[in-house]
């Protein structure tokens, strides 16, 4: 399946919800520190509802132990940093299995620093009317997490 990395993420909800998108979709959740709450705010867990267990999380002390983690990986993924100020639409991409679909805070979304990384496969962004900002994180993660998946036809899905 795919990796979502949630960069600094500081709402406990969204968080929460992403847990849920993850034990729901077979997706890897990766959580790169600093976090904007505890792993115990109780928003967090609420939205998470009881899939906590089910989700498959894994905490990156800082960007430096995540591009670490996924240098050591067997086959090395793919990295999509999505940004609002891409041209590149998150449905012109060709997503694999163990693909990573990162995203940056609430507030400010992924550093330039992340942004151009060599890692960083490639920069893309979900469609929105130009008089729009931004997009709610966990929403994002979904949308993104469907199309990839939807890709390859659900795989594993009832």
């Amino acid at each position: 399946m795919f990796r979502i990395v949630l960069h600094a993420p500081e709402i406990p909800p969204n968080t929460g919800n992403v847990i849920r998108l993850a034990a729901n979709t077979g997706v890897e959740l990766h959580l790169v520190r600093p976090l904007g709450f505890t792993l115990e705010t109780p928003q967090l867990r609420r939205a998470g509802l009881d899939y906590h267990d089910l989700a498959d999380v894994r905490i990156h002390d800082d960007t430096a132990a995540m591009w670490e983690h996924l240098a050591g990986l067997a086959v090395t993924p793919s990295v999509y940093a999505f940004t609002a100020s891409a041209t590149r639409l998150h449905t012109d991409v060709a997503y694999a299995p163990g693909d990573v679909l990162m995203f940056g805070s609430e507030s400010v979304g992924l550093p330039a620093s992340v942004l151009h990384a060599g890692a960083v496969t490639d920069r893309i962004r979900l469609p929105m009317l130009p008089t729009s900002r931004s997009l709610n994180l966990a929403n994002s993660a979904a949308v993104a997490t469907f199309e990839a998946w939807r890709q390859h036809g659900f795989a594993a899905a009832r």
